[in-house]
């Protein structure tokens, strides 16, 4: 079986957040940069995480502050 690299980057998305998560918002920035990942390209995976109700998200500022 094949995964997608959009697949991979969600795992990959999903276990830094358990691993890293406190219960806070984290930034997509610092996933990314933990991750080696592409900011931009997990802007296009979270919100399909989102509606799936598999991750929660806020947008702006008050996110990266929090």
């Amino acid at each position: 079986m094949t995964i997608s690299t959009k697949g991979r980057y969600a795992l990959k998305i999903m276990i830094d957040l358990a691993k890293n998560g406190d219960g806070s918002y984290i930034p997509v920035k610092k996933i990314a940069e933990r991750q080696g990942l592409p900011h931009k390209y997990l802007e296009h995976i979270l919100p399909v995480l989102k509606k799936n109700h598999i991750v929660e998200g806020q947008h702006g500022k008050a996110a990266d502050t929090a």
